[in-house]
């Protein structure tokens, strides 16, 4: 079957697309309406109706009137409400991962690791819905009883990006819920078919209506949602450009917020590491989502006695990836998200090699033929880079691994070190005592290891400087969306 015959069948899929508030479908938005078009064909596949102030407005009203009850339903019911949303996201990987490509063109073989995520974290958090628990500080004479109750904080803002959104529902809206507190969230406008499907799986698993409430929309529904008074807390996932202008939102009501920003990570490949498994690393995780993906390990630092062998690999392998068609079993690069986009990502690997920032080792080009219609960056590997260079230090989001040279640890780490970033490093080595050793000198959120990844369900995921504040996962995770009263007994 052809890319183009493949992708119609497949759009019958697409769940119809509305907004979710208190329960009720509103088909129509004040802001007008977007044409959704497919990256793998360059047609418009759906219209999503998009969110103003007004349907925001009404969403929180909805999220508040639910507050009450929800944040009173005994923690058990919440938990067996979330683990049977968990339960239906697994009995529905497949729709959601078709429809995840569908929408952002990411190959299944992606999407349906973002499904299995999606679960592990849902059902993750159920876990915690009857297990948060305070503490006594002190039971004595002169100070009297002090101890502490964990408390949702109220409506939750949650604005998940394009490039996964299934997984951030999961890490987002899931702890949210489990804590007591209720949701108004909206996800990209280019991405909202797994989002819609995600919120009727909900309701399908007992959520009451006006607990999580869905808004489709562009930058008039985010403005309106971030800088509403009656939002107790935002969470947001994508670039640090869209978070000052969320922060200064936010600022007026002094909302406080979780940041999940951008990356530049990484990747520090030792002599002595085993440099198939460095280079499968680097290609399968590096170039995951076409490179879209904010913690990838993008930025190869290969130390100087095994670059040139390292570089033969890492052009082998690259080269031999598979790219087309995303709903294609076979394939492990599809489009990135948009023309635009493509332009974007092109215009950097020639701005790049024309200022001899870097060389093209592989790829940097659109690909044509079948895939002409949509929108395929070559896989691509810029080696000799300039660490100092705007191709390493600012954020491509595309299929492109910059590789560069360094000499001793000390130097690799302060390449590694040195961006505005700090989501993720990696580092691959067989020396266990350099692990221990370099580590804690790593400035960012996540290390991985020999092949690690870089998040993990039960463990906390954030960033500093431009890739944001806050944790997701694990039991930092939920703790971002409740407060500590503190009680004193006289």
């Amino acid at each position: 079957m052809s890319l183009l015959s493949r992708h119609a069948d497949a759009a019958a899929l697409i769940p119809a697309l509305h907004h979710v508030i208190g329960g009720a479908a509103v088909a129509d938005g004040s802001a007008g309406s977007f044409e959704h078009i497919n990256p793998a064909t360059g047609a418009v596949q759906a219209v999503v109706p998009l969110a103003g102030a007004a349907e925001v407005d009404a969403a929180v009203a909805a999220a508040h009137a639910a507050f009450p009850a929800w944040r009173a339903t005994p923690p058990e019911e919440r938990r067996a409400i979330l683990e049977r949303l968990a339960a239906l996201i697994g009995e529905h990987t497949e729709e959601l991962a078709l429809l995840s490509s569908l929408e952002f063109g990411g190959a299944m073989v992606f999407t349906r690791h973002l499904g299995l995520l999606s679960r592990k974290f849902t059902n993750y958090y159920a876990g915690w819905a009857d297990r948060l628990e305070g503490q006594v500080i002190t039971n004595d004479a002169e100070s009297g009883f002090v101890y502490t109750i964990p408390e949702p904080l109220g409506v939750i803002a949650v604005i998940v990006t394009w490039n996964g959104p299934l997984i951030s529902l999961g890490m987002k809206v899931s702890p949210a819920l489990a804590a007591g507190n209720t949701v108004v969230l909206k996800p990209a406008e280019i991405a909202p078919f797994a989002t819609q499907k995600f919120v009727e799986l909900a309701r399908r698993a007992g959520l009451p209506d006006g607990v999580l409430n869905l808004v489709h929309g562009g930058a008039d529904a985010g403005a309106a949602l971030t800088g509403h008074p009656g939002i107790a807390k935002i969470s947001f996932t994508g670039g640090h450009a869209t978070a000052h202008r969320i922060l200064e939102a936010a600022a007026r009501n002094l909302t406080p917020a979780v940041m999940e920003l951008g990356g530049k990570s990484a990747n520090l490949v030792f002599a002595d590491a085993d440099l198939d498994a460095a280079c499968l690393h680097t290609t399968m995780m590096g170039l995951s989502n076409a490179g879209q993906g904010c913690a990838l390990p993008t930025r190869v630092l290969v130390q100087d006695e095994v670059y040139d062998s390292f570089l033969q690999r890492l052009e082998a392998t690259v080269s031999a990836l598979a790219v087309g068609d995303p709903l294609a079993d076979e394939t492990i690069i599809g489009p990135v998200i948009s023309e635009k986009s493509s332009e974007r990502i092109l215009g950097i690997i020639s701005d790049a090699v024309r200022s001899g920032d870097g060389r093209v080792v592989t790829g940097g080009k659109r690909l044509d033929g079948d895939l002409a219609p949509g929108w395929f960056v070559a896989p691509t590997v810029l080696a000799d880079v300039d660490p100092a260079s705007s191709v390493a230090q600012k954020e491509i989001f595309g299929p492109v691994i910059s590789v560069m040279r360094f000499g001793s640890e000390e130097e690799g780490v302060a390449i590694a070190n040195g961006t505005g970033y700090g989501l993720s490093s990696f580092i691959q080595t067989a020396d266990e005592r350099r692990i221990r050793r370099l580590v804690g000198q790593f400035r960012s959120g996540t290390v991985g290891v020999n092949g690690g990844a870089p998040l993990t369900y039960n463990a906390p995921f954030g960033g500093l400087g431009l890739s944001g504040y806050g944790k997701e996962g694990g039991r930092a995770g939920i703790d971002e969306f409740l407060h500590l009263k503190t009680v004193l007994v006289g």
